[in-house]
């Protein structure tokens, strides 16, 4: 019996040993494999990086709109040498920038016309303020609001030591034209990804030759219709309404150098001068089913819904713009900011933020974002490290955040606010914000302020938008003796319902701008880390 349990021992300790050694043996099999894998992928991305028809650089531009033109001319200095589809850069700090864009005809877009007083002066602070010159640019102090036969000018506060800083409308074209450097064409067709970090893009020529640029960092700038940003952020695209364009030719403004803005039904109407013989009318159309512009249906329309409501200097010249029928027409988009931080890629522009056009604040957001960006890669001479760049990076997220969110939440409550409505507490809310306005003094200075990207304060913002609602109750019930009894609880009803307005209108954009993000960035431990 004791051979047995002597003979069992051997037996088991030599299965144990076996298998100890075999599972040793698999392991070092599954990390070789897992090593062999990791040399194809390097090596891989070395023959793609190095093949001939591959270029390699610091960082990549995706797009040469406002955003993609004014980084590429921002953080150049002279271009150094250029290949077939791409012009490659010298960086003020030694490094090297790809620029890819897809179509280098001279832009026709009827938006992005209009640059606020806080663009511009982002614009001096890139020194890029020449780019508003020898285009016919026309300065703009303001706005001038109209409703139902009244008006109000709203002046920007500017600063009168300085006549040069005022808000710049212009044909979007020119101005892209004048920041951009010499630049071929070319078609990004996608990012080049290799084990979760973005190492360049794939794109082709015009005459359909496949190349690849490789760079430590890719930004993507390539516009609202972005066919890259799916793989960097949350895109959840919302299309409120549809802007109808026209040119209105040799006319004047009744409030020169002012936009203005008509409070029609059911939505705004726009009027700003884009030359010194041109005036932009865009005309806001709720949803997505416009009349048929070739059957005639949209010209009835402008003739018989949009024209009366507009005032009498202008109505003429806006009736013969319909007859001339050249009719555009172009969705706005609204798209909050909510990226997937990547290793490797950043999204920039209209890609990554969109807003309702009303409040002409695209390309404000777009120059503050590219300082803050510049600022940021400014001190950094490494760029190879992937991870810890994405790291460095998410405090680009907060750090725009003040101007972003401000003018982003302002353009899509304003939109609302002056949009008619069938609810009697919408439509007083619109006439208390115009009644608002023209007070003058802090009630106008504080939005419009906020509105030109001159004083970006979320608070403020809040602050103003609940401060309009509280005006509308105590329009609705003062003088308290004098409305008869039985119309009190009804007024005092709908101004209840009025802050109820407010609050759906306003609290459904900050949270998808991000609380913590507009009022508490310094609990986010990426912020104070760059601003310690």
């Amino acid at each position: 019996m004791e051979y047995q349990y002597v003979i069992g021992g051997i037996l088991a300790s030599v299965s144990g040993f076996v298998l100890l050694n075999r599972s040793r043996g698999m392991k070092k099999t599954k990390e070789a494999k897992e090593n062999m894998r990791d040399e194809v992928v390097k090596s891989s991305e070395q023959v793609l990086c190095q093949s001939e028809n591959a270029t390699n650089a610091d960082i990549i531009i995706v797009g040469a709109g406002v955003a993609g033109s004014a980084l590429a001319y921002t953080l150049a200095s002279y271009p150094i040498r250029q290949f077939n589809i791409i012009s490659i850069l010298q960086l003020q700090d030694g490094r090297r920038v790809h620029v890819i864009e897809r179509d280098l005809t001279l832009p026709d877009r009827i938006v992005g016309e209009l640059l606020q007083p806080g663009g511009y002066l982002k614009l001096i602070e890139l020194g890029l303020e020449d780019c508003v010159e020898e285009i016919d640019a026309q300065q703009v102090f303001g706005y001038a609001l109209y409703k139902n036969g009244r008006s109000t000018k709203l002046s920007y506060p500017l600063q009168r030591s300085d006549p040069d800083v005022a808000g710049r409308s212009f044909h979007n074209g020119r101005f892209i034209q004048t920041n951009a450097v010499r630049l071929e064409e070319g078609t990004v067709t996608s990012l080049l990804e290799v084990k979760g970090t973005i190492k360049g893009v794939q794109y082709k020529t015009k005459i359909g030759q496949q190349l690849t640029a490789c760079a430590p960092l890719t930004i993507v700038c390539d516009g609202c219709f972005s066919n890259l940003r799916r793989s960097l952020c949350n895109p959840k695209v919302d299309i409120p309404s549809c802007f109808v364009a026209l040119i209105l030719e040799n006319c004047e403004l009744p409030y020169p150098n002012h936009g203005h803005v008509i409070l029609a039904d059911p939505s705004p109407i726009l009027f700003y001068r884009i030359s010194s013989s041109e005036i932009r009318c865009l005309v806001d159309i709720p949803g997505q089913n416009l009349p048929s512009i070739s059957n005639g249906e949209m010209a009835k329309y402008l003739k018989t819904v949009v024209a009366p409501q507009i005032p009498q200097e202008l109505r003429d010249a806006f009736v013969f713009a319909i007859n001339k029928e050249n009719i555009r027409t172009m969705p706005n988009r609204s798209m909050p900011a909510a990226p997937h931080p990547t290793p490797g890629a950043l999204l920039l522009g209209d890609a990554f933020n969109m807003r309702h056009p009303l409040t002409g604040g695209g390309m404000t957001v777009a120059l503050s974002d590219i300082v803050v960006l510049r600022n940021l890669l400014r001190p950094l001479h490494d760029l190879s490290d992937a991870f810890s760049l994405c790291k460095y990076l998410e405090s680009f997220y907060t750090l725009r955040k003040p101007v972003a969110s401000t003018i982003n939440t302002l353009a899509g409550a304003l939109y609302k606010v002056f949009s008619a409505s069938t609810d009697p507490a919408r439509n007083e809310m619109r006439e208390a914000c115009f009644d608002y306005l023209t007070l003058g003094g802090v009630f106008s200075n504080g939005p419009i302020a906020l509105l030109s990207g001159l004083n970006p304060r979320p608070l403020k913002l809040v602050l103003h938008f609940f401060a309009v609602a509280i005006y509308g109750i105590s329009r609705l019930i003062v003088p308290f003796p004098s409305i008869p009894r039985m119309w009190i609880g009804a007024r005092m009803w709908i101004g209840a319902r009025m802050i109820s307005v407010a609050l759906r209108i306003i609290f459904p954009i900050i949270k998808a701008e991000g609380v913590r993000q507009m009022f508490f960035p310094t609990m986010l431990t990426h912020y104070r880390s760059q601003v310690v």
